[in-house]
């Protein structure tokens, strides 16, 4: 694997941190002098720490975000220049766009998220930005191409006429722009995405796992299904839910009026 730390004056520091607390696992890119741009070895840190959270049963819920003001300025142009791509087999830019997890994921942004950046966004489920976040695709100021799902997943996201102006002009959005056209989940105050992410990520967390990852799946996968070809095919997703302990401990606790206690199973 290819060195993922660089040498400060206190010591090494590791281009992501990764940080477990009660069941949420928080990625956050440590590159602030680079505008945390994304580098190899900062992608194969997410692709790990994303495999861990869906291996891991008492993980129920990622965050990712940025170190020192800025999501992530998308791909590191220097090293791109010497021939390095910041993409990891199967997973794509990142280590995320082509392999979403399984289990839920928030995009906690403050600053710029562009490029590459904003299609980490794109890929994630949930956002929260702060007020003074912007979110763009310039690569065609780059003689580059969004093709970390930018290309596809932006007139998903936004009306095709925004995502074709993003697209064409490579010009960004403010969060409130973005916020009113439905990209963002909340807006907050600058500073403060992640402590947001993290109280949305709790609420998730609180909730029985299967249920979450198969709404989470059966929601993205249906989306070009008609109503007939849903209801046909989502027994694959909520059989299991129903037949499993949880489907008897939810409705047991709500009756006891206490607290479920999940086991996933």
């Amino acid at each position: 694997m290819t060195d993922a730390v660089s040498t400060s004056e206190t010591g090494p520091v590791s281009e992501v941190l990764v940080e477990v607390d009660s069941g949420i696992l928080t990625i956050t890119i440590n590159r602030p002098a680079q505008r945390n741009a994304m580098t190899r070895a900062a992608a194969e840190l997410i692709a790990e720490a994303l495999i861990r959270l869906d291996a891991e049963p008492d993980l129920r819920v990622g965050i990712l975000t940025g170190n020192g003001g800025t999501f992530c300025a998308g791909m590191d142009l220097k090293r791109f220049q010497l021939g390095e791509r910041p993409v990891v087999e199967g997973r794509g830019f990142g280590g995320l766009v082509q392999a979403p997890p399984r289990k839920p994921l928030i995009a906690a942004v403050e600053g710029w998220a562009l490029g590459g950046g904003f299609e980490l966004v794109l890929a994630s489920d949930l956002v929260v930005a702060g007020e003074g976040a912007k979110f763009g695709l310039p690569e065609v100021k780059r003689g580059l191409a969004a093709r970390a799902g930018g290309i596809f997943r932006a007139p998903r996201a936004l009306p095709q006429a925004i995502a074709l102006e993003m697209l064409l002009t490579g010009e960004p959005i403010t969060a409130a722009t973005a916020h009113g056209y439905g990209l963002i989940n909340r807006v907050v105050a600058d500073g403060t995405a992640a402590t947001v992410a993290r109280e949305i990520a709790a609420t998730i967390a609180a909730n029985a796992p299967l249920a979450v990852q198969a709404s989470k799946a059966l929601a993205l996968e249906s989306r070009t299904w008609t109503d007939a070809e849903a209801f046909e095919r989502q027994s694959a997703y909520t059989d299991p839910v129903f037949a499993s302990d949880d489907a008897v401990e939810g409705p047991r606790a709500f009756t006891e009026r206490r607290a479920p206690q999940w086991t996933g199973r």
